[in-house]
């Protein structure tokens, strides 16, 4: 247990500073809302019209947001795997050799498709 100590400590700070900072800008924040704070800001220019239902974003803006999370995470993963190369052998070849091929079949397919063009 006393391997665990300063890990079970950490998270108590952590709690406790969240906890505090939510309790303490309630206390100590304003009180005071009016229209104009409530109303979002843009640059200093008025604020343009919403469309009826939210908008609709294209939906290339999230192929994009996930190649990128696609790519973030086989990074995080390649990273150890380059440092420990020596350690892993012939079975740590193969296995991150079909985590590459894992990843780079819907890479592929995404890029056939059209969807990294912008038009």
């Amino acid at each position: 247990m006393n391997a665990y100590a300063p890990i079970l400590g950490l998270i108590a700070i952590a709690a406790v500073f969240a906890i505090g900072s939510i309790v303490f800008s309630s206390v100590a924040g304003p009180k005071r809302f009016n229209r104009v704070r409530l109303d979002s800001y843009e640059c200093g220019i008025e604020p343009t019209p919403q469309p009826v239902g939210g908008g609709r974003f294209p939906v290339k803006y999230y192929l994009t947001a996930m190649t990128f999370i696609i790519f973030d995470i086989e990074i995080i993963f390649l990273y150890p795997w380059a440092v420990r190369f020596d350690h892993l052998g012939v079975w740590g070849f193969f296995t991150m050799l079909t985590f590459i091929f894992l990843i780079t079949v819907p890479f592929v397919y995404e890029w056939r498709r059209g969807g990294l063009d912008w038009d």
